[in-house]
């Protein structure tokens, strides 16, 4: 599933509609400028022992403050080492009305994305038993014929790589049954990229390769990942039946945007692979353990099937310069820390927000998910601030030191600076809108290290310094970006968090949502001036009538000139301009906010674009019938801005797909 916002190794963003200055408040999330960074350093504290009764007392001093500083109800948390599950706790409510405290062994917390997880290791289950191929077309197995251009296979899907654009629609629900190969072939997304070139993390290509387990074992895929995975591995307390069995559906957290708010619906994934699990506390310990190979008498993979998920899949010459920094391995983020390798995958829906972490070579598992968003983002924030600790704690390492040339990496900083925007959004339809709404923004620092605002993957802005010629490594922190460079020097691609890029926005693009608001206000002004300016003539004449007031020369001629039907013309083309993009608000605020928008009503709106689209031809004619009628200089200027605004709007309506004949989202 997406997130809400982006964490750690994402999966979503909050943003705001520019052409209207509305909030979209369910993908992006705008980041604070930091304090000033510090040059990384070589040199980590001791590791504490990792013992439970350190984790405890760990957990105990920083989740109680912080559910109740950022207005969380609950979380759920597990970590498991050396083949023991060292602690499972429950903290808050799992029910604020009722006052349920949320117990670890079976209260169910919604995982979002990282269920992916668990069907990766469905998909690799028949991988291992030679049932399926990593590399073969996926199609050979589905029998879906999508309409791809270029063929993709489960190492395509497992990496997200599959160059699949963003679909939303039917992302989360409340009241339905989702039905999963109908989702599959009812609008699927265009493919946008080259498979196994370009990192765009994709739930629409989880979900189909949820769909090979499927079609290819026959058995619906929830139930195959119940009989397969869960219950070999004992996670008999979770499911991705939607709704959850009656076993288990009284035992589900209530999901929450704060504690202070009402409880939302249950969530139901439209897509359950990408995101359905509901899973308790100490039945992700026995997932994570399975994983690490430590799991009692429980092999649900092959250790070197296990291994195989964790490694890089995809290398220098799919990825480029990609490939010096994290990558993809089948289904898990590379998220290494001070030197220590570590796999793992976050995921969110609306209310929930989780992540998984494994260490493997230190035998290492840790587990957390909330219930509620909280004040602010403060799940998002509280989430990073755990995995953070976490690893400082018991894993401390050092900082690797830039090997870069200073002037080098002054000319590099440079050439980053400016704007980027995610390959994971919507490149063929109306939604396009959403790219630039609110770019990454990236400038030079202290000379010689970039500042991203917001960091990639991040609420904050955070700043990077170059360690190796295009590899730059967060300051202060231990998140990696890789460029991808034209011949020229010209960045062509930022590559971070394994499955996540960024690519620069086009100046024709950076222009198009400045153009269209600034057009909006003129023609809003040019709306508004029509009934003002006819309760002004009302007064007038009202005066002129008990001989008060006369009008002068030019306003008795205006009445009767060959100016007033290309005005008319043009007011009314304003006015409807106006209610043209106020309705593209409401159309991206509804899908945004996960909200089913009937096409009938986006072919409405377009139809009311194209008539403000058209508004260009009587403003042309406004401005030489004015010139002509020589009605003086304020009106012909006015007209003539007038033009500019409908021009402006036409040029960035065209820019920004709002005209698309393809309407899905």
């Amino acid at each position: 599933m997406p997130t809400t916002a982006p964490t750690r190794r994402g999966t979503g963003r909050r943003a705001a509609l520019a052409l209207a200055g509305a909030a979209l408040a369910t993908l992006t999330a705008c980041g604070a400028a930091p304090e000033a960074a510090t040059p990384p350093t070589t040199e980590a504290g001791p590791a504490v022992e990792l013992t439970r009764s350190d984790v405890d007392a760990w957990l105990d001093e920083t989740i109680p403050a912080a559910l109740e500083d950022g207005r969380i109800a609950g979380a759920s948390v597990a970590v498991v080492h050396d083949g023991e599950v060292l602690t499972a706790r429950g903290f808050g409510q799992a029910d604020v009305d009722a006052g349920t405290p949320v117990d670890p062994d079976r209260t169910l917390f919604r995982t979002g994305s990282v269920s992916k997880l668990v069907t990766a290791t469905a998909v690799m289950q028949l991988v291992e038993a030679g049932e399926v191929d990593l590399d073969t077309d996926v199609q050979e197995y589905t029998g879906l014929d999508l309409g791809l251009e270029h063929p993709v296979t489960l190492r395509h899907l497992l990496t997200h790589t599959a160059g699949f654009e963003e679909r939303v629609a039917g992302l989360i629900g409340t009241d339905t049954t989702p039905d999963l190969r109908a989702s599959l072939v009812t609008d699927p997304p265009e493919q946008v990229y080259e498979p196994g070139t370009t990192p765009a993390y994709s739930n629409y290509g989880n979900a189909l390769a949820g769909y090979v387990v499927e079609a290819v074992t026959g058995t619906p895929f929830e139930e195959y990942v119940a009989r397969n995975v869960l219950e070999p591995a004992g996670m008999t307390s979770s499911s991705f039946a939607q709704p959850l069995p009656a076993h288990l559906s009284g035992d589900v957290a209530q999901g929450y945007p704060t504690s202070d708010d009402d409880a939302l619906p249950f969530e139901v994934v439209g897509q359950p692979p990408a995101g359905a699990l509901s899973a308790t506390a100490t039945d992700m310990a026995r997932f994570m353990l399975l994983h690490l190979g430590q799991a009692q008498d429980t092999e649900v993979l092959s250790e070197p099937t296990r291994e195989l998920m964790m490694e890089p899949a995809l290398d220098a010459d799919a990825l480029g310069i990609l490939a010096e920094g994290p990558r993809m391995g089948l289904g898990w983020f590379d998220e290494s820390r001070h030197g220590h390798r570590v796999v793992g995958h976050g995921g969110d829906t609306t209310a929930f927000h989780s992540h998984l972490q494994l260490w493997p070579d230190d035998g290492t598992g840790l587990y957390l998910s909330f219930n509620s968003t909280g004040t602010d983002g403060a799940a998002y924030l509280l989430r990073d601030a755990l995995l953070e600790d976490f690893a400082d704690r018991y894993y401390p390492g050092p900082a690797p030191e830039s090997t870069v040339p200073a002037d080098m990496r002054a000319e590099h900083a440079e050439a980053l600076a400016g704007s980027y925007e995610s390959t994971r959004g919507f490149h063929s339809t109306f939604l396009t809108a959403v790219g630039p709404l609110e770019p990454t923004r990236a400038e030079v620092a202290d000379g010689d290290t970039v500042r991203f605002t917001p960091g990639p993957g991040q609420l904050d802005a955070a700043e990077y310094i170059e360690i190796e010629p295009w590899v730059y490594q967060q300051v202060g922190g231990d998140r990696v970006l890789t460029v991808r460079t034209d011949d020229a020097g010209r960045v062509e691609l930022i590559g971070h968090d394994s499955a996540m890029s960024m690519v620069p926005v086009t100046a024709a693009r950076s222009a198009a949502l400045p153009a269209l608001a600034g057009g909006a206000v003129v023609l809003l002004l040019t709306a508004l001036a029509w009934p003002v300016g006819a309760v002004i003539r009302r007064v007038r004449a009202r005066r002129s009538a008990v001989g008060t007031d006369v009008p002068g020369p030019r306003e008795a001629a205006g009445a009767s000139s060959p100016v007033r039907l290309p005005r008319r013309l043009t007011r009314v083309a304003a006015v409807v301009t106006v209610v043209a993009l106020a309705g593209w608000v409401a159309v991206v605020l509804g899908v945004m906010g996960l909200q089913p928008v009937p096409a009938l009503a986006i072919r409405a709106v377009q139809v009311l674009t194209v008539v403000g689209v058209l508004g260009l031809l009587p403003a042309a004619w406004r401005v030489v019938a004015e010139a002509r009628a020589r009605t003086g200089w304020f009106r012909i200027g006015v007209a003539s801005v007038v033009l500019v605004a409908f021009a402006a709007t036409s040029v960035a309506v065209n820019q920004l797909q709002l005209l698309s004949f393809d309407i899905t989202y």
